[in-house]
């Protein structure tokens, strides 16, 4: 499948995609600026995540809270999320509230800063703080998420720290600092706007002018620092969590190609014969016929600056400890670099990633997603409609070839969560 595509830039800088199409009357609007965890300094821990939270309590027009009511009061949906190398605001509406959504992301990218005040980076910071501590802290294998880019990736590395920050580093902003951090990176030509789904392109092309061409540009942001690293650990990195749980849970991982790279498909590719769904290597070995785990899997992070992450994990059956699932897994990992991947499990894993990427071109908003991904990280919008090509073009030989190379031992990265041991008496 291809999406219609029609690309331009405003005078200000920001890079806006449209696709138009009319069989739902729906519209997505997806609004991704390039900063994330990677863009934060020393010391200034978790601001990109933050904001996440802080973009939606009202702008200078838009009062605390209204974002969310104003959309969903016009039977809309929205949300927002970060990551490692961006920050994504998003809304899907009825298709004749587009300009609404785009008056809102418009309002918050050009006037947030008169509406934000030490209240309310209080409250958020005390928000983030909270969902730190349940979907992390308090949270069987919570940690994992900050421990293991800490284990793959060098202290000085944009991608060692904590994506949702440390609570001194939270505690420590000041509302200067957080503005600041707006300022440079919160700006039309740092983003990227996708709009996808029932609507004109000439009447769109118009309400983008109206709302986002009078925000000016930002002044030049800081260059972050070499994301180059050597192409493999160069050793079997390992760290052991004793954690409140109640099985233990295995993260391997490798470091891996970049994404966008022709290796990071065949990497894809081996992901998806390693471990996604029940016809998958893993799952049958540790699964269905060893009953060593009760969940598996295998992915990449799609990370497109230095290098990415290519992680297995596995969580245990009660019963069986860290080192019997260790070795279960590293058994299946080290077979398929000795003896290769079939032609019918590259094909089987071509049609999951076919079926699944199709399947969501389907939803106005992950079309959007998609689109706006590629813009960002690699300038592009109209690689959306050559990843198809791009993991057909993978053969039994390449992902053979990425095994070989990248899943060895000189790489790996072991992240193990085995049940904590009761102090004497307890």
């Amino acid at each position: 499948m291809r999406l219609p595509l029609e690309s331009y830039r405003l005078p200000n800088g920001l890079l806006v995609t449209l696709s138009e199409d009319h069989s739902a009357p729906v519209v997505a609007v997806n609004l991704w600026y390039h900063v994330g965890s990677a863009n934060e300094r020393e010391g200034r821990t978790g601001f990109a995540h933050l904001f996440e939270h802080m973009l939606f309590q009202g702008s200078e027009h838009v009062g605390s809270s209204e974002h969310f009511e104003l959309i969903q009061r016009a039977g809309g949906t929205l949300n927002g999320s970060t990551w490692l190398e961006r920050t994504n605001y998003f809304e899907t509406v009825p298709s004749h509230h587009l300009e609404l959504a785009l008056w809102l992301e418009a309002d918050r990218m050009g006037a947030l800063l008169p509406a934000m005040t030490q209240d309310k980076l209080d409250t958020q910071r005390d928000v983030v703080k909270n969902e730190r501590r349940w979907s992390v802290d308090n949270q069987p294998y919570g940690t994992w998420w900050e421990r293991l880019p800490a284990l793959c990736f060098p202290p000085e590395h944009p991608f060692h720290h904590s994506l949702i920050g440390s609570m001194e580093d939270l505690s420590a902003a000041s509302l200067e600092d957080v503005a600041e951090f707006f300022r440079t990176y919160y700006t039309p030509d740092n983003a990227v706007l996708t709009i996808a789904g029932d609507f004109r392109a000439e009447e769109a092309r118009a309400m983008v002018e109206r709302q986002f061409a009078g925000i000016p540009r930002g002044a030049a942001r800081p260059a972050l620092p070499s994301m180059s690293l050597p192409r493999t650990f160069g050793r079997w990195a390992r760290d052991v969590v004793e954690d409140d749980v109640m099985v233990p849970r295995l993260f391997l991982a490798f470091r891996a190609p970049m994404f966008g790279s022709h290796a990071y498909y065949a990497g894809s590719v081996c992901a998806a014969v390693l471990g996604q769904r029940r016809g998958s290597r893993l799952y049958r070995a540790l699964v269905r016929d060893g009953e060593l785990a009760s969940d598996v899997g295998a992915s990449t992070w799609d990370l497109a600056k230095g290098a990415d992450l290519f992680v297995a994990d596995a969580t245990a059956r009660p019963g069986v400890d860290a080192a019997t699932l260790e070795a279960a897994v590293v058994a299946e990992i080290d077979r398929l670099r000795a003896e290769g991947v079939r032609e019918d499990e590259v094909e089987r894993a071509l049609a999951l990633i076919e079926t699944d990427y199709v399947s969501s071109m389907q939803a106005a908003g992950d079309r959007a997603d998609a689109i706006s991904k590629f813009a960002t990280l690699f300038g592009d919008p109209a690689l959306v409609n050559e990843q198809l090509d791009r993991y057909r073009a993978v053969t039994a030989a390449d992902v053979t070839a990425f095994a070989r190379e990248v899943l060895g031992e000189d790489n790996r990265a072991s992240l193990v969560y085995v049940p904590r041991i009761p102090a004497e008496g307890q």
